[in-house]
Parts: C-alpha cells; sequence; structure tokens
C-alpha cells in the first residue's frame, strides 16, 4: 500500500500541473531574471532571452501540432506593425550586422515574444499565474535590493554604495526599478478586483511592501511612471474605491517612508530634484537633454526612415552640443569602477524616431496605441460585466507603466525581455479575451478565436473568485 501512495501523489500532481504546461516557459522566464547578472557583463543576451527564444519556439510547435490559425486579422495587424518601420531602418543600418542585431532585438521584444505570451495564455487563470510571477520576482529583487540599501552593498550614488540594483548590477541600474515597479502595478490591480478577500489582502500588502525597494532605486523615471499607473489603475475602478484606496496609499506611504526611516536626506533630495530639471539640472539630467536634442537633429535630417538601426551612438557626437559628457560612472554591488558610454537617448520615442523615422515611430506608437485602446475597452465592458476585472487593471497598468516610463528610458539590459512579457499579458487581454467564460469568444477589438489551446476562462477558478 505505502508504495502505491507516492505514485498516487506524483500523477495527481502531474494532474494539477499538466493545465498550466503551455504558459510555463513564459513562467521560466520571469524566473530566470532572478539570476545574478555576471559582474562585468555587457548586457547581453542572458538565459531569460535564450528561453524566451524556447517559449517562442514552443509556441510554434503548439501551433503546428494543432492545427490552428495562429492570431485573429486584429492581432496580426496591431502586433506586426511595427515590423513595417523596422524593416525599412534595417535597410538604411550603417553595416549589414548592426541592422540585423537591431532588427532581431526588436522583433523579440515587440513582435515575436509578446505574440507568443498571446498565444501560450489560454485563459485568465494563466494570466494571473503570469501576473503573481511578476510579483514574485519583484518580491525577490526588493528583499536582495533593500538588503544592499541597509548594508551598504549597493551601487554608488553620490559617493555611498547605497542604491538597491538587485540582482541587475550596477550597469543596470533600471533593471529592479522595473522589476518592482511591474510587481507593485500587478499587486495593486489584484488588489483592487473583486475576488478573494484573502488573496487580495495579500496582494495589497505586497503592493505597499514594494514601494520601498522602489524608492531606495533612487529612479525618478520609475517613480513617475508608478504613480501615474497607480492613480490611472484607482481611477478606473471607480471614484469611491480610488479615493478609498488613494487614502490607505498615502498614509502607508507616510508610514514606510518616514516611520521606519526610508526617507533619507539622500531620498528627499532626489525627489525634489523632479521639479528642478528645468531650474538648476544635474549632471544626469543635462546629459539627458543633450542627447534628446541630438535624437531630435537625426530625425531631422532623415525624417522618414532615420538613420538605421543602432545608428544613434554613431551619429551622436555629430549632433550633440558640448554639455554632453564623456559617460556615466558605475561601481559598487560586486562590480568594479566602470565609465559607461552614453549610447541611447534615455527615450524610446526618441530612440525610435532618430533610429526608424517618422514611418517607424507611427508605426510602433500606433501599435501600442491600438493595445491600450482595445485593453480599456475590454476594461469598461468588464466594469460593467462579467469576471477579470483583476486582469483587466494588470494588463492596462502594465501597458501604462511601460509608456510612461519610455518617457524617460529606452530598452536595453537583462530586464528588458521583461518588458516583451509585460506587451504579451496586455496583448492577450487587449485581443484575445473572453469576456463571458465560454471557450472560442474573442474580444470585440480582435474577433476570432482565442490562444493556443483554449480552455474555459473560468477552469480553475473558485466560488467567489471574479
Amino acid at each position: 500500500m505505502s508504495p502505491v501512495l507516492p505514485l498516487d501523489r506524483a500523477r495527481a500532481g502531474a494532474r494539477t500541473l499538466r493545465p498550466a504546461l503551455p504558459v510555463l516557459p513564459v513562467v521560466a522566464v520571469v524566473a530566470l531574471l532572478a539570476l545574478p547578472v555576471s559582474p562585468g557583463g555587457e548586457g547581453g543576451a542572458g538565459p531569460a532571452d535564450a528561453v524566451s527564444a524556447l517559449a517562442v519556439l514552443a509556441c510554434a510547435v503548439l501551433l503546428a501540432r494543432q492545427r490552428r490559425r495562429p492570431l485573429t486579422r486584429a492581432a496580426a495587424v496591431v502586433l506586426g506593425l511595427p515590423v513595417v518601420g523596422l524593416a525599412l531602418a534595417a535597410t538604411g543600418a550603417s553595416s549589414p550586422g548592426a541592422g540585423l542585431t537591431g532588427l532581431g532585438r526588436y522583433l523579440q521584444i515587440f513582435v515575436l515574444v509578446p505574440a507568443a505570451v498571446l498565444l501560450l495564455i489560454r485563459d485568465r487563470t494563466d494570466f494571473r499565474l503570469l501576473a503573481w510571477s511578476f510579483v514574485a520576482l519583484a518580491v525577490w529583487e526588493g528583499a536582495v535590493g533593500v538588503h544592499q540599501y541597509a548594508t551598504g552593498t549597493g551601487a554608488s550614488y553620490q559617493g555611498e554604495t547605497i542604491r538597491a540594483v538587485g540582482t541587475f548590477g550596477p550597469q543596470d541600474v533600471m533593471g529592479m526599478a522595473t522589476v518592482v515597479s511591474f510587481g507593485l502595478v500587478c499587486a495593486l490591480g489584484l488588489a483592487l478586483a473583486r475576488g478573494r478577500t484573502r488573496q487580495r489582502a495579500v496582494a495589497a500588502c505586497t503592493a505597499l511592501a514594494l514601494l520601498v525597494p522602489l524608492a531606495v532605486s533612487f529612479s525618478r523615471g520609475a517613480w513617475i511612471a508608478t504613480a501615474v499607473t497607480c492613480t490611472v489603475q484607482l481611477a478606473l475602478t471607480g471614484l469611491r474605491r480610488a479615493v478609498k484606496a488613494g487614502a490607505a496609499l498615502t498614509a502607508a506611504g507616510v508610514v514606510l517612508v518616514g516611520g521606519f526611516g526610508v526617507g533619507t536626506a539622500m531620498l528627499q533630495e532626489r525627489i525634489s530634484s523632479i521639479t528642478q530639471v528645468t531650474d538648476a539640472p544635474d549632471q544626469s539630467v543635462t546629459d539627458r537633454y543633450t542627447m534628446w536634442a541630438a535624437a531630435a537633429g537625426m530625425w531631422r535630417e532623415h525624417p522618414l526612415t532615420g538613420v538605421g538601426l543602432k545608428g544613434f551612438p554613431e551619429h551622436r557626437d555629430a549632433h550633440a552640443s558640448l554639455a554632453l559628457s564623456s559617460g556615466s560612472d558605475t561601481d559598487g554591488a560586486g562590480s568594479g569602477f566602470r565609465r559607461q558610454p552614453l549610447l541611447s537617448p534615455h527615450n524610446m520615442y526618441l530612440l525610435v524616431l532618430s533610429e526608424q523615422g517618422l514611418i517607424g515611430l507611427l508605426a510602433l506608437a500606433g501599435s501600442w496605441l491600438a493595445l491600450l485602446v482595445c485593453a480599456v475597452h475590454g476594461l469598461a465592458r468588464i466594469r460593467r460585466s462579467g469576471p477579470g476585472l483583476d486582469c483587466a487593471l494588470v494588463a492596462c497598468g502594465l501597458l501604462v507603466w511601460q509608456l510612461t516610463d519610455f518617457l524617460y528610458a529606452d530598452i536595453g539590459g537583462p530586464s528588458t525581455v521583461l518588458t516583451a512579457v509585460a506587451f504579451g499579458l496586455t496583448a492577450w487581454w487587449a485581443l484575445v479575451r473572453d469576456d463571458t467564460g465560454a471557450p472560442g469568444r474573442a474580444a470585440a477589438c480582435a474577433p476570432g478565436p482565442a490562444g493556443v489551446g483554449s480552455r474555459s476562462a473560468d477552469a480553475g477558478e473558485g466560488a467567489g473568485t471574479r
């Protein structure tokens, strides 16, 4: 009797795990970002990028086995729109190698991985699994970051090694801030929706706790994007709930920042510097303004197709003023002192405009705008009737955060693959979601079949989880 029990348990575990198998490669992409980046790494492809390629391959195999149409017509247009500008910009690159490298990276982040995530998610259960994986990664990176800040083992900031960067190292100072912000946005979306009280309480407490590592990341762009996104999420839930949740969030922030000593003089100075970017900007802000002007200059010379993919570094000095410094210094968090060259304008829209021209920007931004419109449209339908408000808030929140952060940052570094997964989550909700719980029903913005191996949207959901 005893030898049979472990076998029965193993079979039961396999049956429990089997429904989530298609989306597990995407969960693995998120999980691998928790691995430490090797000191002195050049920011190339990492394990998560490799597994994202395997996820795309797994999606293709599933589609071939099931012999079904991969995407609806609307989804194919929205996700495929950036290819137009990318193809033109790749042909205008300074060398075939640079064009192919840039084309591959853009296709990975904005086309292939989002499409694979969209197709591998079959219902809201899979969506929530990925959302909670974002939260789990944020908790891990946040814990590492807070330890770095508390023990003085983080990246260098104003002469002290206190900047929280998690496992990403000083070469990707935005990595931990991005991960924690995504996790906070997901946790807030899960907390604001109707569902089990215990899950909502856990999500709400996690969102509040993630404010601490976000604060000690000293990332002004992440702060602004998170504040904008949380405000939007609260507003989308209704005025009354927004006021209550906003009051609770403000009170908790005061306690966390003031009561637990997070509000150091450096942090207060960093916050106040947000309003001083025009009056008395520091060197990092001056460099950013200078590179923005350089990107605008490149676009004026090549208005339609830009200077070509990977062309910004090559044309930067010809368009930048003498106010631009030679680079930024990085140190601490297990790495030695290094001088990081300024190879991008730290503004995604200006980077696309300078390298891909007006055609590329309209194609890429048009795709994002279509996702946002369809996602908000789906949220409006869910608010009136039907389950899935948590998925709607997470999807809209992730996209709003990313589009806001793109005003101060661009793609680059190991954490960039998480951006691709976030776009995939938003794309599923915007283009393929099932509002009714019946398999095969698609969103109004994208009529057609749901994802690979679609199952009932309420499979595995207990009573009261809607």
